[in-house]
């Protein structure tokens, strides 16, 4: 009960947001400090040890390019958190492509697949040398995309806030069993796009 009713006071706090009073937002940050701070650490598990970004600094400049928008385009509370995920995975692309780009080229990272039935995870535990899997594994669904935009939706949301079916239906306004069925096509074009990848970095050892 405590939680539908903390969960009813974002979406209020977010609604009175957008249409204008600010003085809500003030309000609103402690509310949604821990679930950024959560989906932050998630994504940041993902990227190489010592990173400089840290999950505090990632969660601060997610919200403030949140909240400096002109017409914040949230609905609800899980739409905010949705919307706050992508935003930390552009700053991480973008911090990984300013570092690739510092580096000159010194070599291209050894890209892993270590489980067929979660593709995305060739992101986990990178270094510093694997930069080139990260913006790999955007560059795979950016090309998802262009073929089906929900089913990136529903990977981003999945994978990198950790959201369950339920929560992402909600947010994409479908079915859980819809979210079930386009997560596994999802995964299986995935895994076909990143496993010639794979391939060639054995071959290449």
């Amino acid at each position: 009960m405590e939680r539908r009713q903390a969960d009813s006071d974002v979406t209020a706090l977010l609604a009175r947001f957008r249409q204008g009073d600010h003085a809500a937002e003030a309000v609103l940050f402690p509310l949604v400090y821990a679930e950024l701070r959560r989906i932050a650490a998630r994504h940041m598990r993902r990227e190489r040890p010592g990173h400089s970004l840290q999950p505090t600094a990632l969660v601060n400049e997610a919200y403030l390019r949140l909240i400096g928008q002109r017409a914040p385009p949230w609905q609800n509370r899980a739409h905010f958190f949705a919307l706050a995920s992508g935003v930390m995975r552009e700053i991480l692309i973008d911090h990984a492509r300013r570092r690739r780009a510092a580096k000159r080229g010194d070599g291209k990272a050894p890209i892993r697949l270590d489980d067929p039935f979660r593709p995305v995870a060739v992101a986990d535990g990178l270094t510093d040398d694997h930069l080139e899997t990260l913006l790999a594994i955007d560059q795979a669904l950016t090309q998802l995309a262009d073929l089906d935009p929900r089913q990136t939706r529903i990977v981003e949301l999945r994978f990198f806030a950790g959201m369950t079916s339920k929560e992402i239906a909600e947010v994409l306004d479908i079915s859980d069993r819809t979210v079930e069925r386009e997560w596994a096509t999802a995964r299986a074009w995935l895994y076909t796009r990143l496993r010639p990848m794979v391939d060639d970095d054995a071959k290449a050892r």
